[in-house]
């Protein structure tokens, strides 16, 4: 039970930095999309909670905040960013916890932390790209291979480097703590 109570605390945290994290880089709208803030709770949530949590802040965090602040949009942006985002936590905590059991990743935690981390982005984006033809087929809106790529990986290039550089990190610090295993 106690255990329960600690990762529902740490999801909640997770979400409230994801409601509030955008608003560092909110008043300048072009450095925001290109920063990525709400995906970095939700990436170290799936890592330190597990999938069943990163999954459910992952839904929640872009509905919420477009509920709440009106940003993002809720149709087709929070939408298409809860499928994303529901993707990264529920993969990466997957991932995390599956190489866990390997040998190689037990040795090489920065190994495990980075091969979650670049599964669960590569798979994010390809969830992200197949809701967004979805249901911008829904309104007739065309969708190319060049809108795909240059927003799932062209104007997000720094934030993909942030969460490289920043995940790890906390990763470890958090490890090096003895605050996850």
């Amino acid at each position: 039970m106690h255990k329960k109570i600690r990762l529902l605390t740490l999801s909640g945290m997770f979400l409230a930095i994801g409601l509030v994290l955008p608003f560092v880089t909110g008043h300048i709208p072009q450095i925001g999309k290109m920063l990525l803030p709400m995906h970095i709770p939700v990436l170290l949530c799936g890592m330190v909670c597990g999938w069943q949590y990163g999954l459910a802040v992952g839904i929640i965090t872009p509905l919420l905040r477009s509920l709440l602040f009106a940003m993002p949009a809720l149709y087709p942006n929070a939408t298409g960013m809860a499928f994303e985002l529901a993707t990264y936590g529920v993969t990466v905590g997957c991932m995390y916890a599956l190489f866990n059991g390997i040998s190689v990743f037990r040795e090489h935690y920065l190994l495990r932390v980075y091969s979650a981390l670049l599964i669960a982005m590569i798979a994010g984006r390809v969830v992200c790209g197949i809701a967004r033809v979805v249901m911008l087929g829904l309104t007739q809106t065309p969708f190319s291979w060049q809108l795909f790529l240059s927003g799932a990986f062209l104007t997000a290039f720094p934030g993909i480097i942030l969460q490289l550089v920043l995940i790890p990190a906390v990763m470890v610090t958090l490890r090096r703590a003895k605050l996850i295993a």
